[in-house]
């Protein structure tokens, strides 16, 4: 197998840490988002999500090449790219209101707890994804998870600030 696809789909081998691979993935997501956003800001941490997506697609392909599993455990790179979506809120707030994300906490366990929640009990769309069973599938149902994450994390912050402020 290809060492630079099990070096990025691992996620330098975080995806072999147990229990629960996805959750270390999820996790590890959170620092690395904070330092591509201090390095580059909103839209380098943008452009990184894409990126993760397309080399996290490949990486899969690869690593299930010839194999009857499809998205085994130690495949982690979806878990850090839906991640990093369901962050997008948090960063785009510190971005505009010129403030430090950590600032954010709230936004960040937000994140962190809806996305394995979408992640895990794959509601709708997420589901679907899933059951391609493919590579693409693979990366699909993070995807659509850290948007329905992103999206829960938007509300959440408009009911706390418009409505208990």
């Amino acid at each position: 197998m290809n060492a630079l696809a099990r070096l990025i789909g691992t996620v330098f081998y975080v995806g072999h840490l147990r229990p629960a691979p996805g959750t270390w993935g999820s996790f590890v997501a959170l620092p690395l988002g904070f330092a591509i956003f201090q390095i580059g800001g909103f839209w380098l941490f943008c452009i990184a999500i894409v990126a993760g997506f397309f080399k996290g697609w490949w990486a899969t392909e690869q690593m299930t090449k010839d194999s009857s599993n499809h998205d085994p455990s130690e495949i982690v790179i979806d878990e850090v790219v839906g991640q990093w979506i369901a962050l997008v809120p948090v960063f785009y707030g510190a971005w505009v209101l010129d403030i430090g994300a950590q600032v954010l906490w709230p936004g960040w366990i937000a994140a962190f707890v809806l996305f394995r929640a979408f992640d895990i009990m794959k509601p709708w769309l997420v589901g679907w994804a899933d059951r391609r069973d493919d590579a693409l599938g693979v990366m699909l149902d993070d995807v659509i998870a850290g948007i329905f994450a992103a999206i829960c994390v938007v509300a959440l912050a408009a009911f706390f600030h418009l409505v208990l402020m």
